[in-house]
């Protein structure tokens, strides 16, 4: 495989995929573990009624989801968006000032230490190809990397899917036990999985997973206890 064909291979398959799909996943299971946590917290401490939290929080876990689906698809949608814009004013550049684009592709490689012939055969062999040309133009000198639109849906579908299962995390101690006893149970059992999560994110990227496991339980916690504190304010008194 020669540079040519590396270049346009780098461009057509983005390497960082299955990392974007744990992105999606994390953002889906935290957002929606988090937020139903604190809202039936509220409603049993309010009510201190198990079929209310059962129906609100089932409620708040497919609201929640299909918020979040659709946030991840307009959101990636728009980063494509972007991304094309990019693209087409690139290649209106390399129509209209291919000099300057080449001295721009001759600085970037410069920058990465290479010179003299090996520096010239580099930019010439990139910019041979306008599409390679391009393609090196949006990786290098703009950060960007392609965004389909398939994967506008694809990245919806995790973020909806993870969300729903997050959500019935808190919410599943209420179907079997007591209201106060599944109250605590659901805080445990939250910060145990956002522990957990935490962790293993700092594991998969970087970071110590000790300190991101305890932040990410921290944030299930606190958002317990601000859910449980507007719950016993706004108290429904008893009939």
């Amino acid at each position: 495989m020669n540079i040519t064909d590396e270049l346009l291979h780098h461009s057509d398959k983005d390497p960082h995929r299955a990392s974007s799909s744990l992105s999606d996943i994390i953002l889906g299971g935290q957002d929606g573990i988090v937020n139903v946590l604190g809202i039936i917290l509220g409603i049993a401490a309010a009510t201190g009624d198990v079929r209310v939290v059962i129906v609100a929080g089932l409620a708040a876990t497919f609201a929640e989801s299909i918020s979040m689906a659709a946030v991840a698809y307009t959101s990636t949608l728009a980063d494509a968006d972007f991304y094309e814009s990019e693209r087409e004013r690139e290649y209106r550049h390399i129509q209209e000032v291919p000099h300057i684009e080449r001295d721009e592709i001759r600085q970037i490689y410069q920058s990465k230490g290479f010179s003299g012939n090996l520096l010239e055969q580099i930019v010439d062999t990139i910019t041979a190809n306008k599409d390679v040309w391009v393609a090196v133009m949006m990786a290098e000198e703009h950060q960007l990397t392609p965004v389909s639109r398939i994967g506008a849906l694809r990245s919806a579908l995790i973020v909806g899917i993870s969300a729903i299962v997050g959500s019935l995390i808190p919410i599943t101690p209420f179907f079997f036990l007591p209201i106060k006893t599944s109250m605590v149970v659901a805080i445990v059992i939250t910060a145990v999985v956002l522990f957990i999560v935490g962790a293993y994110k700092a594991r998969i990227y970087v970071g110590n997973p000790g300190k991101s496991g305890l932040e990410m339980a921290a944030i299930g916690t606190v958002s317990a206890l601000v859910g449980y504190l507007v719950g016993v304010i706004l108290r429904v008194p008893p009939d």
